[in-house]
C-alpha cells in the first residue's frame, strides 16, 4: 500500500510503546488511526498527544481476547471513519520462567493475549478488508522469539512462533485479495512489556513473574543487560510504515540477532542431512 493517506488503520496494543510508535507513525503518513488498547488511562494520554498533533484518531478500550469488545470496536471504527485498511495485531504479554513452573495459567493468559488476540484480530477484520476491495494491510507482532527458542520463555516463545506461522500462511491465502501481511519481529525494544503483570487478569493469578524471584542484584543486572540493546518504539513504528508501503513481509529490528537465527537453521538442515541418510540406509 503506496498511498495511505486518508486511509485508516486499526491498532491493538496501541496506547503506549511499540503499538503508540506505530500509531504515530501511521498518523504522520496521512492516516486516520485507532488505538485500541485495554489500559484507560494510557489511552487517556493518547488522546492528548493525538489532539496536539491535530491528528484524525480515535480511542477504545478494548480487550483483544473478547471477541464481542473487538467486533464493536470494528463497528465504531468504521462508524467513525468508514473502512478500515490497515489492522496491527499488536497487544502482548510475556512472562518468564523454566517450563516445568508455567501453570495452565500461565499458558492460558499469554496465548489468549498474543495468539487468540491476533487470531481475534484477523478474524474480526479480514471480511471486511476483502468486502470493501480497496486492498490492505495486516501487521502481526511477533518477536525474535518467533525465530530462536529462549530459554525460560518457554509460553511467550510458543505464541510468537504461532504469530509468525500463522503470518507465513495469511501471505499466501490473502494476496488474491490485494491484502498484504507483514510480521514484525522485534529484538529488546524500550516499552512495558517486562511489566506485564499489571494486565493479568485476576481470572489467571497463576504464579509469580520471574523476576520476583531474583535479588535486587540479580535482577538490575539482567535488566542493565536488557536495556543495553533496547531500540526506541518510534525507530520500529517507522520499520512498519516501511515495510506497509513495500509490502516488506519480516520486519526485523535487530539485524545482529541472524547469526541465532543462522544456528537454528544449520541444525535443522544437519538434521535433515543426518536423517537422509537414515533413510537411504534401509532404503526408505
Amino acid at each position: 500500500m503506496h498511498d495511505l493517506a486518508g486511509k485508516t488503520a486499526f491498532i491493538t496494543g496501541g496506547a503506549s510503546g511499540i503499538g503508540l510508535a506505530i500509531a504515530r507513525s501511521l498518523s504522520t503518513a496521512g492516516m486516520k488511526v485507532v488505538v485500541a488498547d485495554i489500559e484507560r488511562d494510557a489511552l487517556g494520554r493518547v488522546q492528548g498527544d493525538f489532539e496536539a498533533r491535530n491528528a484524525e484518531f480515535l480511542t477504545l478500550e478494548v480487550d483483544v481476547t473478547d471477541r464481542d469488545a473487538m467486533e464493536a470496536a470494528a463497528v465504531a471504527t468504521e462508524s467513525r471513519f468508514g473502512n478500515v485498511h490497515v489492522v496491527c495485531n499488536n497487544a502482548g504479554v510475556a512472562l518468564g520462567g523454566p517450563v516445568d513452573e508455567m501453570t495452565y495459567d500461565d499458558w492460558d493468559w499469554i496465548l489468549g493475549v498474543n495468539l487468540m488476540g491476533v487470531v481475534n484480530g484477523i478474524r474480526t477484520f479480514v471480511d471486511r478488508l476483502k468486502a470493501h476491495g480497496e486492498g490492505g494491510h495486516f501487521v502481526n507482532t511477533a518477536s525474535m522469539a518467533g525465530h530462536v527458542s529462549i530459554p525460560g520463555l518457554s509460553v511467550y516463545t510458543a505464541s510468537k512462533f504461532a504469530v509468525v506461522g500463522i503470518s507465513e500462511t495469511m501471505r499466501a491465502d490473502l494476496v488474491a485479495h490485494n491484502i498484504g501481511v507483514s510480521v514484525l519481529c522485534p529484538g529488546m525494544v524500550d516499552t512495558n512489556i517486562l511489566d506485564s503483570g499489571r494486565n493479568r487478569p485476576k481470572e489467571f493469578s497463576g504464579t509469580r513473574h520471574w523476576e520476583e524471584t531474583l535479588g535486587d542484584e540479580e535482577r538490575d543486572a539482567i535488566n542493565e543487560n536488557v536495556r543495553a540493546s533496547m531500540i526506541e518504539p518510534a525507530l520500529v513504528g517507522d520499520m512498519v510504515l516501511h515495510a506497509i508501503r513495500t509490502d516488506e513481509f519480516y520486519v526485523f529490528t535487530h539485524p545482529g540477532i541472524e547469526p541465532m537465527v543462522e544456528m537454528r537453521g544449520t541444525e535443522i538442515a544437519d538434521a535433515f542431512a543426518r536423517w537422509r541418510e537414515y533413510c537411504e540406509a534401509r532404503d526408505i
